[in-house]
C-alpha cells in the first residue's frame, strides 16, 4: 500500500496552514541535516526527526546554491515537487523547470539567511518549514549588490533510502508597507 499520496495531500494542506499561521518565531540557525531512514525494521525503535534537523535542511540547501551549480540545487527536490519561485512567476512542477529557474537564479550569486522559522513535524517522514527569509543578490550584469526579502515555506519527505527532498517550496517577496 502507498501511503506517499495521502502524506503529500497532509503536506499540502498543512503547508496551506502554515503559511496562513506564520508567526513570529524566531529561530536560530540549524545543525546538520535531518537523519536516517525511519521506515522498515525498527521503525518503532526510530528518532523523530528534531527542529534542529529540520532546519538544517535549509543550510543544506543554502550551501547547495553557494555552489553555483543548478544541478545540485535541482537535487534537493523530489522527483514530482513544486517550486513556487520568488523571482518568477511560473510555476515548476519538474525537474526541468526547477533547473531552469536556478539556472537563471545562480547568476545573482544569491546568499540566503533566515529571519524567522517556525516548523512544523508532521510525522517521521514529512515535516514544515515555514518563515521568513532574505537574500543578498549580485546582479551578474552591473554587480550591484541588493537584498530580497520573502515569506517561504519548504514541505519536505524522507525518502525511502533516508534522504529528505524538497516537495513543495513556495517563496514571496515580502508585500511592500
Amino acid at each position: 500500500m502507498n501511503r506517499r499520496p495521502a502524506r503529500r495531500r497532509i503536506a499540502v494542506a498543512a503547508t496551506a496552514t502554515a503559511v496562513l499561521a506564520a508567526g513570529a518565531l524566531a529561530v536560530g540557525a540549524g545543525a546538520g541535516a535531518a537523519g536516517a531512514d525511519s521506515r522498515g525494521k525498527g521503525e518503532k525503535h526510530a528518532k523523530p526527526v528534531t527542529k534542529a534537523q529540520v532546519l538544517g535542511l535549509f543550510d543544506r540547501w543554502n550551501a547547495a546554491l553557494q555552489t553555483g551549480d543548478p544541478k545540485k540545487v535541482a537535487d534537493l527536490y523530489a522527483k514530482d515537487a513544486v517550486l513556487l519561485p520568488t523571482v518568477s512567476n511560473q510555476v515548476r512542477t519538474d525537474r526541468a523547470g526547477i533547473l531552469d529557474y536556478f539556472e537563471h537564479f545562480l547568476q545573482n550569486k544569491p546568499v540566503g539567511t533566515k529571519v524567522e522559522s517556525v516548523v512544523n513535524v508532521l510525522d517521521r517522514d514529512t515535516v514544515i518549514d515555514t518563515g521568513v527569509y532574505e537574500f543578498s543578490l549580485t546582479d551578474h550584469g552591473t554587480g550591484e549588490k541588493s537584498t530580497v526579502k520573502a515569506r517561504y515555506t519548504y514541505a519536505y519527505e524522507k525518502q525511502p533510502n533516508g534522504t529528505w527532498l524538497i516537495v513543495n517550496h513556495h517563496s514571496s517577496k515580502m508585500p511592500q508597507g
